[in-house]
């Protein structure tokens, strides 16, 4: 399923995914302080790209917490509306069930993405 999930993964809305994190993380690297956390958007832009065959393990500490916090506040909320909405509407139908799944994995690494480590 990785190879062919991912294929189609890509082109049925993985692009569009990935995309979005690629925005946010453009708009983060315009400030210097903002460099690490767009980074960070490029990696998760990594993973929502191509997803199957993928896992997120949670972890971090304190200053991850906080850049979690501030992350939130900044857009994290809005993407993760979005990629829990999309999983809905995946959802809807039988063979849509596994790409909805991996919308609403991205959804909770839309509110928390310091600190996870993708494997």
């Amino acid at each position: 399923m990785g190879c062919i999930g991912n294929l189609l993964w890509f082109i049925f809305g993985g692009f569009w995914s990935g995309l979005s994190w690629c925005l946010v993380g453009l708009l983060w690297c315009m400030t210097i302080v903002g460099i690490p956390i767009g980074k960070q958007c490029f990696k998760m832009a990594h993973l929502s790209f191509m997803p199957f065959g993928k896992h997120v393990e949670y972890g971090g500490g304190t200053v991850s917490f906080l850049v979690n916090l501030l992350w939130l506040i900044f857009g994290g909320i809005v993407m993760a509306l979005e990629f829990a909405a999309i999983g809905l509407v995946l959802c809807i139908t039988f063979i849509g069930i596994p790409f909805g799944v991996q919308m609403f994995k991205l959804a909770k690494l839309a509110l928390m993405p310091f600190g996870a480590e993708v494997k």
